[in-house]
């Protein structure tokens, strides 16, 4: 799916506007070329549940600024229609290239400023951490992570990678909010 300036993004998870919403967040694969987003509830019996998910993908022949410009408006428009609670963002990794690296931290640099001017308390998980939560492995392959949102979530395979590894951050940090709330609410440190 595509966000471009003239279209918004569309979801790939099925949408129930009936499901209850407890701790609705937006977890967000920051790309380069492709941006992809997953917005994932949890529900009072524990059960996860992706609302929507997709990709925002600027025009590759545009200048950077321009691109950022088409993520900032699609992220925008994504967060100002579904109304997450908490975005969660996977942060950088020790890139090989540093021009990558340097377009990586641009875009993950815009999706902290969508959340800041929507409102929306930011947390980051290192790619290790989210692969962990997710898979039980912190060094698992992108293919794994996909399998198990896909299993996780009830979602049929062959999503693309970017907007599973998003979702797979959302996940991550549902549970680990679910898990910091239980601690606390025995009173354990």
């Amino acid at each position: 799916m595509t966000t471009s300036r003239t279209s918004g993004p569309t979801p790939t998870c099925p949408t129930d506007s009936r499901r209850v919403k407890i701790g609705l967040v937006i977890g967000i694969d920051p790309g380069s070329k492709v941006t992809g987003y997953g917005l994932v509830s949890l529900n009072g019996s524990g059960r996860l549940t992706c609302l929507r998910s997709g990709q925002i993908k600027p025009p590759a022949n545009r200048p950077l600024a321009e691109r950022l410009a088409v993520v900032f408006e699609g992220l925008t428009e994504v967060v100002e229609r579904d109304r997450p609670e908490e975005m969660a963002v996977e942060d950088i990794f020790f890139a090989r290239n540093v021009k990558s690296a340097l377009a990586l931290g641009h875009v993950r640099g815009v999706a902290l400023l969508t959340a800041a001017r929507t409102g929306i308390p930011v947390f980051t998980y290192s790619p290790s951490t989210i692969k962990k939560a997710v898979v039980g492995y912190g060094q698992a392959s992108k293919e794994q992570v996909s399998h198990m949102v896909c299993a996780q979530l009830g979602l049929e395979p062959g999503l693309a990678l970017d907007v599973t590894d998003a979702l797979a951050c959302a996940i991550c940090h549902l549970n680990t909010s679910a898990t910091l709330n239980r601690i606390s609410e025995r009173g354990l440190k």
